[in-house]
């Protein structure tokens, strides 16, 4: 399985039949000459997972990719706050799909609590199977859901709803063998240290730092 990724919470996984891209938001551009793409997978409508701008531009050069977004983007179409994604089909959490070779199971539910009096907002994780390779989860925003067997983990680096110490529990409960940081572009360089020094010391899991479009074969 290889993984890129195209900065914050964008990243793409190729197998040996797939081309799949996840969360393709505003604070990176990197993605948006992506083509030869078989799905695009949307875990929220926060426009840092799901850029308004140039996600239709993204999906007309990837007229074949089947498109799965958590339930809420489409509502936020249909009022008006998001283009219309024609192709885009609702993916809820225990649901799943098949692209190529990979077994695509939604998981989770909701966003993380920012504050008590914003009101919550859907989020579905993605769990990546495909035989043979490694099983990758991408979380989107939120800490509270841990596949089991989960071999690589796209691990939020910081948000305003995380903190270090729900990060280090949440690596703990997943407990990847590997993973690398995403949801960083917050952070500055030190911050970004912190956070990877703080989660290869307290957890079992080997962060690799993907940032600038590394690609990785895990």
């Amino acid at each position: 399985m290889r993984i890129t990724h195209y900065g914050h919470a964008a990243v793409l996984v190729e197998t040996d039949d797939a081309r799949i891209l996840i969360d393709p938001g505003d604070l990176s551009d990197a993605w948006q000459s992506l083509t030869n793409l078989d799905a695009v997978l949307v875990t929220h409508q926060h426009p840092d997972h799901i850029d308004p701008d140039h996600i239709v531009a993204l999906l007309s050069a990837n007229p074949a990719a089947k498109v799965l977004v958590e339930p809420s983007v489409l509502h936020q179409v249909e009022e008006g706050k998001l283009p219309e994604l024609p192709t885009a089909a609702a993916f809820r959490p225990d649901e799943q799909a098949v692209v190529g070779d990979v077994l695509i199971t939604g998981v989770g539910g909701q966003h993380a609590v920012i504050h008590r009096d914003l009101p919550r907002i859907g989020n579905v994780g993605y769990v990546l199977r495909s035989a043979g390779q490694p099983t990758l989860f991408h979380p989107g925003d939120a800490y509270d859901t841990a596949p089991q067997g989960v071999d690589v983990l796209a691990m939020p680096a910081y948000g305003p709803w995380a903190a270090m110490k729900e990060t280090i529990d949440f690596v703990r409960a997943v407990a990847a063998l590997e993973g690398f940081p995403i949801h960083g572009e917050l952070l500055n360089d030190r911050g970004r240290a912190l956070v990877m020094s703080r989660i290869n010391e307290l957890t079992s899991t080997r962060l690799i730092d993907l940032r600038g479009g590394a690609t990785h074969e895990f």
